[in-house]
């Protein structure tokens, strides 16, 4: 591989892991209701754990209220049980038909769990990043050995790498800056 190949990868690779800690961000909680709280609660559909989101219909209907309209009405009851039994804290209701989901506002004590809780996702999507450098400073120190590149063209592309992690761990730092803001605003 050549240098500018490793360094693309790279990018790329640490771009992926700072995607998918914003995509993560979505799930943790706040004061207010979204779709996107449910995304990780799965529902026992034939025998097959099922993602919520693929056997029923989640709306928002006001800020403190989810609804979830099942396409298979059988499933309320099963819907029902697997919100309640997710570590989300919500206590949902259902009609027979349609599951709806209260969000209570945050006490404080929640907050800061869910503050936690986004530092945790942070740290893991920190050390993703530090791992894929952790990759392509072995990938150049290979390169170098192999007689591929210079040792000039090494220490470079070393520093290139570093600039890169810092780079993305300061926007995961960001990140985690504005949930854990949106997270303690009452």
């Amino acid at each position: 591989m050549s240098i500018a190949e490793i360094i693309k990868d790279t990018k790329t690779r640490m771009d992926k892991a700072v995607e998918d800690f914003k995509h993560k961000l979505t799930t943790v909680r706040t004061g207010r209701a979204s779709a996107s709280i449910l995304e990780g609660v799965t529902v026992e559909y034939y025998g097959t754990p099922t993602p919520l989101n693929q056997v029923a219909t989640i709306n928002v209907p006001e800020a403190s209220l989810i609804t979830v309209q099942p396409f298979d009405p059988s499933l309320v009851n099963e819907i029902d049980k697997a919100i309640r039994s997710s570590d989300l804290g919500l206590n949902p209701s259902n009609d027979g038909k349609l599951v709806r989901v209260p969000i209570p506002p945050l006490t404080e004590e929640r907050r800061k769990q869910m503050a936690k809780v986004a530092h945790d996702m942070a740290e893991e999507h920190r050390t993703a990043v530090r791992n894929v450098r952790r990759d392509a400073n072995e990938k150049l120190k290979k390169a170098l050995k192999d007689k591929t590149i210079s040792e000039d063209d090494e220490r470079r592309s070393l520093d290139e790498v570093q600039k890169l992690t810092d780079l993305h761990i300061g926007k995961i730092s960001e990140l985690l800056a504005h949930k854990e803001a949106e997270i303690m605003k009452v």
